[in-house]
């Protein structure tokens, strides 16, 4: 099968970016699986295992498919549909009812729910990313792993439950001196923001994790910075919501929208198997995992079927910016 995967952004990242590298991840699956893929990306983008030609949107979209593609892979909008067969991934949230595409594909069964759909397909890592999860690493702090300027992320939250219960905390994704949303100083010594990070110098930062916060205050769509903690072995404290409570069972993290709760189930870390953590990852959530299901989503458009019977649409405006955070 020869895919085509198309987003409007530039491929491979280095530090943050979730539907790049979800997308390469998947790509580079899918041609160890024995298919052919091509990208069409934003300029400035290479690869060393696939066909990258450079998305324009001055020409129509299907002046740039190029020779031999069986379905095209969307993962952003484009100025036409496909001649093609096709599916379009939606990575994100939205809270305006607006239809969409029928062969839509969600990233997690919350996130289809919310907008009357039970297509998914969970996204999935490759290991060969993240190497050895140093599962028997001496672990010293927690972590929080996000962009920090973007307040449904909850890095307030997150110091502040570090701190409540006296732990340091090692913020990726963030800086001490944010004046994105308002100022935001951060003194305190235990709170330490190391910037964007990504590669080794991430992996190394979770491999000596106790475990992730990860309060959040909107509906996950999915969260790969769950996952990713969860390859190290860390157990995940975060809020309920979205993707959240079925990514994250009893056994590898704590959900509560309560602080204290939150602060009390940390203090308790070591209650957490790391083996059981990143062995979850592993069977569940791996690029292999992502690409099966897929698979499966392909062969069911390339044999004329649809991946919904009705457009979906957002069941329910969201009326409040933040969800919940309780003391």
């Amino acid at each position: 099968m020869h895919v085509l995967i198309v987003n409007n952004t530039r491929i491979p990242v280095k530090k943050y970016g979730g539907t790049e590298r979800v997308i390469w991840w998947l790509g580079k699956q899918l041609v160890q699986m024995g298919h052919k893929v091509s990208y069409l990306v934003a300029a400035g983008s290479f690869c060393d295992f696939a066909d990258v030609s450079i998305l324009d949107d001055s020409i129509p979209f299907n002046k740039q498919i190029p020779d031999g593609v069986d379905i095209v892979h969307l993962n952003c909008e484009v100025n036409e549909w496909p001649i093609l067969p096709y599916l379009i991934t939606i990575h994100g949230n939205s809270n305006e009812q607006k239809a969409f595409d029928k062969n839509s594909v969600f990233v997690s069964a919350n996130h289809a729910e919310r907008f009357g759909s039970t297509s998914y397909v969970h996204n999935g890592i490759d290991p060969a990313d993240y190497g050895d999860p140093g599962l028997n690493n001496k672990r010293t702090y927690f972590h929080f792993l996000g962009d920090a300027a973007w307040r449904v992320k909850n890095v307030r939250g997150a110091i502040k439950i570090a701190q409540d219960a006296k732990f340091p905390l090692r913020i990726i994704g963030g800086v001490r001196f944010n004046f994105n949303q308002g100022i935001r100083l951060t003194f305190d010594p235990r709170i330490k923001f190391d910037g964007m990070k990504g590669g080794e110098e991430k992996n190394r930062i979770l491999s000596y994790s106790r475990g992730l916060i990860f309060p959040v205050l909107w509906n996950e769509p999915f969260g790969i910075a769950i996952i990713e903690s969860l390859y190290f072995g860390c157990p995940v404290f975060a809020t309920p919501y979205g993707s959240l409570p079925e990514i994250v069972r009893s056994d590898v993290g704590f959900l509560s929208n309560s602080k204290e709760e939150l602060k009390n189930a940390i203090k308790n870390v070591a209650v957490f198997d790391r083996k059981v953590c990143h062995e979850y990852v592993m069977e569940k959530f791996s690029s292999l995992q992502m690409a099966m299901n897929y698979l499966e989503k392909y062969e069911l458009i390339l044999n004329n079927g649809q991946l919904n019977e009705t457009n979906p649409v957002l069941q329910e405006v969201q009326k409040d910016k933040f969800l919940p955070f309780l003391k």
